[in-house]
Order: structure tokens, then sequence, then C-alpha cells
């Protein structure tokens, strides 16, 4: 069985994580002009998401938004 089979359980506590996920099934987002409800959307239907939806907030999802930011902007700079 492998991971893509039995994905790792995602919480919202795990922003890190929750980011490369959606790096992995979102490699081409516009972060510029993803909104917190489209972000939103995009998080809860990742495979392996199993926290309670009702727990998110705008502040979280800044924080996560934000945390996409860097690592796209460390790959980047990384990568060229």
């Amino acid at each position: 069985m492998t991971e893509a089979d039995n994905p790792k359980p995602l919480y919202w506590e795990a922003s890190y994580e929750i980011v490369l996920c959606l790096m992995e099934h979102y490699p081409d987002a516009d972060l510029d002009s993803l909104g917190l409800q489209q972000l939103f959307e995009w998080i809860i239907t990742l495979p392996g998401f199993a926290d309670d939806p009702v727990l998110a907030h705008d502040a979280l999802l800044t924080e996560i938004l934000r945390e996409w930011y860097e690592e796209a902007d460390e790959d980047f700079n990384h990568g060229s």
C-alpha cells in the first residue's frame, strides 16, 4: 500500500504539511489571486484531510497562505 492509497491524516495545526500537499496538488496555483475561500475548499478536499472544517478561520488560512508563499519562493530561488 502506498502513501497515495492511504495518505497521512492532515489537521489544521499541521500547516507546513498542508502547504506541501497543496503544492503537490496545485503546482500552478496563482497565489496572488487565491482567495481564502478557495484555499479553504482546496484544503478540505486534500487527500487525507481529517480535521473539522468548522475550525478554520481567516487568521489560520492567512497563515497557511503565507507559508505557501514562503515555500514557493524558497523553491523558486533554490531551483533556478
